[in-house]
């Protein structure tokens, strides 16, 4: 029987089409999902569009449209990056689907019957860009630092609150049992300190009259929910909860035993590990295992989240210049896991000509021109080489373990460097002309370190690993990537 594994990313907001920030937050965890596949496990992978709240509201408003009619649009957009980025999920879910508004609203219910919902007046300044109440030191100049386009909204009215402070000793116990529930190691300390210094219970709803986009609370029609307590729920309705107990306890997983991995943007680190934490308890469902944290990309001067609102270049029309392994390499290999990263058109250029082009296009043509030229049949590759491979491999799985995909790339490169240097000491165009013998297992050599970077670079560029591998099967050789020229 297979494992099973569950991993999902956070939900974009429709309120804007996707940018560079999410298309890295979808890459990342396709590699994961693509590399838990080809290691045998059985995968799930969710994603999908948060639809609901008061900036999609006044966007479709805006442009004088029917909330769902503008979502049905949106959400169309980001179902598109599967195809413009080669992405391996396999469920899209929509907050605004049936089966979500109730789960959403039988998730409400189960934190009501736990003490944990009541209603109260209250004041506070809202951020509508992050969906977010802030605080006068989360802000500058009286503006959000993420959207300091964004006027800071005075929300004064009745709401349902969620008892978040009732929670802090619990989330405090997770985290230090778990001491990598959060990675990387600095964002759980972040996160810990933030818990640590007390939690403010927090509203989670809306009035109807003022804001009608989103779940209507449960036996009170006045409301709707907020859009955060609406939208986290759906890491467990897309697995069918609460009807499909038997499908959800597979890939969620126990206490004991737990599957579900979240990956998440650093601007998201207080709702998925701790506001989302908490409410799983409340609810009694076992938390998630880990969430692991992305950065911002600085793209023209922006920072770019995947909440930010920009009018750069788009994954869709960069993966159609460029192609779509070109964009995922680049993702992948030059902006640093869990780390802030620059995108550059120059420095796309740059990797694609010399790691993709001169590097693994270059051998690969290489080689397969040479097996072509001189007819050899592949025999075993001798033990030096295997060994070297071997090492490639342990550094590579230990790399993607600790969710270092630039490091995974790295030792993939270094094995492509490894054969280039190979070729150029053993000159196997001379020996073919000298020692045939000694050609053919140095050109068996070559193929098998080809066929297992084709292996290995599969949950990369998973369109470059299979043509590698035709190319192997039929023993020619086609241009992989074309040089760009000035």
């Amino acid at each position: 029987m297979k494992n099973k594994f569950y991993i999902t990313t956070t939900l974009p907001y429709v309120n804007a089409s996707p940018h560079i920030g999410f298309a890295l937050e979808i890459v990342q965890a396709d590699v994961i999902a693509r590399y838990r596949s080809l290691s045998g496990d059985e995968v799930f992978f969710n994603t999908g569009t948060d639809e609901h709240g008061l900036k999609i509201y006044q966007k479709a408003i805006e442009e004088k449209k029917d909330p769902q009619k503008y979502c049905n649009e949106y959400a169309a957009k980001f179902d598109l990056l599967k195809e413009k980025l080669n992405l391996s999920y396999n469920n899209f879910i929509r907050t605004t689907d049936k089966h979500h508004i109730k789960a959403a609203q039988g998730f409400w219910k189960k934190c009501e019957a736990s003490g944990d919902i009541y209603k109260k007046n209250y004041k506070t300044k809202y951020c509508v860009g992050c969906e977010l109440e802030k605080t006068d030191s989360e802000l500058v100049d009286d503006k959000c630092p993420i959207h300091p386009d964004r006027k800071i909204e005075i929300i004064e009215e009745e709401n349902y609150f969620f008892r978040f402070s009732k929670y802090q000793k619990s989330l405090l116990d997770l985290y230090e049992k778990n001491p990598d529930f959060v990675i990387p190691e600095h964002r759980q300390k972040e996160i810990y300190n933030f818990v640590k210094s007390g939690l403010q219970d927090f509203s989670i709803s809306r009035l109807r009259s003022k804001m009608p986009w989103g779940v209507p609370v449960p036996g009170d029609d006045n409301h709707v929910m907020y859009v955060w307590f609406d939208a986290l729920i759906n890491y467990i309705s897309c697995l069918g909860w609460p009807e499909d107990e038997k499908k959800f306890n597979l890939f969620w997983g126990t206490k004991k035993n737990p599957n579900a991995i979240q990956v998440a943007g650093k601007d998201n680190l207080r709702q998925q590990t701790a506001m989302w934490q908490a409410m799983l308890i409340s609810a009694g469902i076992p938390n998630s295992k880990q969430v692991f944290i992305h950065g911002f990309i600085n793209l023209g001067g922006q920072k770019v989240s995947k909440s930010s609102e920009i009018s750069l270049p788009g994954p869709i029309e960069l993966a159609d210049k460029y192609g779509i392994d070109t964009l995922r390499y680049y993702l992948l290999r030059e902006i640093l896991a869990c780390e802030d990263g620059d995108f550059s058109l120059e420095r796309l250029e740059q990797r694609y000509n010399a790691d993709l082009a001169n590097g693994l296009g270059n051998l690969v043509a290489r080689v397969l021109t040479l097996v072509d030229k001189n007819k050899i049949k592949s025999k075993k590759s001798d033990r030096e080489t295997i060994k070297v491979v071997e090492k490639t491999v342990e550094n590579y799985r230990k790399a993607i373990k600790g969710f270092g995909f630039n490091e995974a790339l790295e030792e993939i490169w270094k094995l492509i460097g490894f054969c280039d240097k190979y070729v150029d000491d053993n000159k196997p165009w001379e020996l073919a002309k000298t020692d045939k013998k000694k050609l053919e297992q140095v050109l068996s050599n070559l193929i098998y370190c080809i066929s297992e970077i084709a292996d290995l670079i599969a949950p990369f560029l998973p369109e470059t690993g299979e043509k590698i591998k035709n190319q192997l099967e039929n023993g020619k050789s086609e241009i992989l990537f074309p040089r760009i020229e000035k």
